[in-house]
């Protein structure tokens, strides 16, 4: 938790800035994981978090802009919570902790809604993306789950706020980012052929929880890195195999690290690995060079993808004009995720408010297929956290899709592509902070460059 005066500010600032009506903020519940008592790992709601920087469950609250009203919602402990639980501080305390003055019980909460519907005020809510948020809002204000989509003017306002880091948070972010950093190294070090993924999983996971850290999302540790989001790790790692790692930490505070890693099984890259990961690093360290104030990444990312093209088509594996192929989205073959996303209290902040709002300002996305999932488009501005991570990947089952398709054949050489059918896929994932004159790297360095990489090894 920061300071109670920090949470006083950003909440006068968000009443401001919507200027009226009712501000409903839903804290999370425990989630049975197998049965009620056996709960998942608890979490916050980001969003509560940054306003009252509460991590306990069962908590709500309400902002009443009208009536300049300030409440917490929650129940005191029983005998019984207190024998299972241990003594905690009352819900008074708690509040107290940031700057809140009144709470009320749980049960309350519905009537205080109720008559404000009532009395024709607006009630703000955020896109709730949790069950128990769904049924709450359906009890409380009537509106189905298929129709909850949200306040913009409320969704507006936090995405306002939220996108820029201040100071602390930023020392949070970056606190994150050097366990992040520690464990990719620790991997590095440890990865050899004749181990499972799991065992890299564990020397990673160590590593966060001996710095009081958990994981920011689940652990992509694997020798099939063309599968952008594989979290199993059964795989008997082999001679000559690539190893990806995407993994993050996540310090006390809740704000989040997230890098990836490529490394080869062997001490070093074999001929072809290298080659294509030295065209993904010049894709990376590029698109770094062009972060600064004021340039939409959705730039950068364009970016990144011409200098794919240009590197793949000296391996003979693409051709013709590269801007061309980039603007239709003959990249995507090998290169079908964005450049980067938001990042702060969320590993992906705030997607939950939606993409739109968060990196589009509110313009809509691309449909075309690469380019739709880049999550962040809009120009940067001094403040702003954010990934870059592009990466090249030979997915057998997309080769195959397009070639029977005939897609992109001008310039897309597919014959030569079936020579990489089962090369797998790299990527490498730095943390960036925008500033006033450029960007700066949080967190300790890992490996980026083949020499770097095999120095570890």
């Amino acid at each position: 938790m920061f300071a109670k005066e920090t949470y006083i500010q950003r909440r006068a600032v968000l009443k401001k800035q919507v200027g009226s009506g009712l501000l409903l903020f839903l804290g999370n519940d425990e989630q049975g994981l197998n049965y009620e008592d056996n709960a998942f790992r608890y979490r916050q709601d980001s969003t509560f978090l940054y306003y009252f920087g509460l991590s306990f469950a069962g908590l709500s609250a309400l902002i009443d802009v009208d009536e300049d009203k300030e409440i917490i919602f929650g129940n005191e402990l029983t005998i019984d919570d207190i024998v299972w639980m241990g003594t905690q501080p009352t819900l008074h305390e708690k509040a107290g902790r940031v700057g809140i003055a009144e709470t009320r019980p749980a049960s309350e909460l519905a009537e205080y809604l109720r008559k404000a519907v009532l009395g024709g005020q607006t009630i703000h809510y955020l896109p709730p993306y949790r069950d128990e948020h769904k049924l709450k809002l359906m009890e409380w204000l009537g509106i189905p789950p298929a129709r909850q989509e949200g306040s913009v003017p409320f969704i507006r306002a936090v995405v306002a706020q939220r996108n820029r880091k201040s100071e602390e948070e930023i020392a949070e972010i970056e606190r994150a980012c050097n366990v992040t950093a520690d464990m990719h190294i620790a991997a590095m070090k440890a990865l050899r052929p004749g181990m499972y993924e799991y065992e890299i999983v564990a020397a990673m996971d160590y590593v966060a929880e001996k710095n009081n850290c958990r994981l920011s999302f689940p652990t992509i540790a694997t020798v099939n890195g063309q599968t952008l989001h594989n979290h199993s790790y059964h795989n008997l790692v082999k001679p000559g195999d690539l190893f990806l790692i995407d993994a993050g930490a996540e310090v006390e505070s809740g704000y989040a690290g997230d890098m990836s890693s490529t490394i080869p099984a062997d001490k070093t890259f074999t001929p072809r690995q290298r080659a294509v990961y030295e065209i993904q690093n010049a894709m990376h360290i590029e698109s770094v060079k062009a972060l600064r104030p004021g340039v939409p990444y959705m730039d950068v990312y364009d970016l990144s993808a011409r200098v794919m093209v240009e590197g793949l088509k000296d391996l003979g594996l693409m051709r013709g004009n590269a801007e061309d192929a980039v603007r239709e989205g003959a990249h995507a073959l090998f290169y079908p995720h964005g450049l980067g996303h938001m990042m702060g209290l969320d590993v992906h902040d705030m997607e939950n408010l939606g993409e739109i709002w968060v990196g589009y300002d509110g313009q809509p996305k691309s449909t075309q297929f690469g380019r739709k999932s880049q999550r962040l488009a809009i120009p940067l501005q001094p403040g702003f956290v954010h990934t870059v991570e592009p990466g090249i990947y030979f997915i057998p089952e997309l080769i195959d899709l397009w070639r029977g398709e005939k897609k992109f054949a001008d310039f897309i050489n597919y014959d030569k592509v079936e020579e990489y059918r089962h090369f797998g896929g790299i990527r490498n994932e730095e943390d960036y902070l925008i500033t006033e004159t450029g960007a700066r790297r949080l967190g300790k360095k890992i490996p980026l460059t083949p020499e770097e990489v095999e120095a570890l090894r």
